[in-house]
């Protein structure tokens, strides 16, 4: 019953930088933890992000620590993804998601209980 819509996402030039923004239905959101994880083509969805309800915890793939930074607003029901220093490698749709037991910040898919429809991330040379 939770609806999440990305959006932010496009093409840019390495070394560029981009905003991704997940608005969320709900009334609970601050109770939810949130993570953002991305998916190229043949690949499996691998997590990039999360965060914890209060916004007060955070987490980080190694491939993008230091150069992204998650955060939410929850007056907004709205979580961020700010990716600097952008590389092709970084090329995928972006998904947000919610983990309703969103106790702790989980890095596998099968915690998150509902799904954005994703936004494409583009990154040339």
């Amino acid at each position: 019953q939770v609806q999440l819509v990305e959006s932010g996402g496009g093409l840019v030039q390495a070394g560029g930088s981009l905003r991704l923004s997940c608005a969320a239905s709900g009334r609970t959101f601050s109770r939810y933890a949130m993570g953002w994880f991305r998916q190229a083509p043949v690949k499996e969805r691998k997590f990039v992000a999360g965060i914890q309800g209060s916004g007060t915890n955070t987490r980080y793939t190694d491939s993008v620590n230091g150069r992204f930074t998650i955060s939410r607003d929850n007056a907004k029901n709205t979580v961020y993804l700010q990716m600097n220093s952008l590389k092709p490698e970084d090329t995928a749709v972006y998904y947000c998601a919610v983990d309703r037991q969103g106790y702790y910040i989980s890095t596998v898919p099968p915690s998150y209980d509902y799904w954005g429809q994703g936004t494409q991330v583009t990154v040339s040379s």
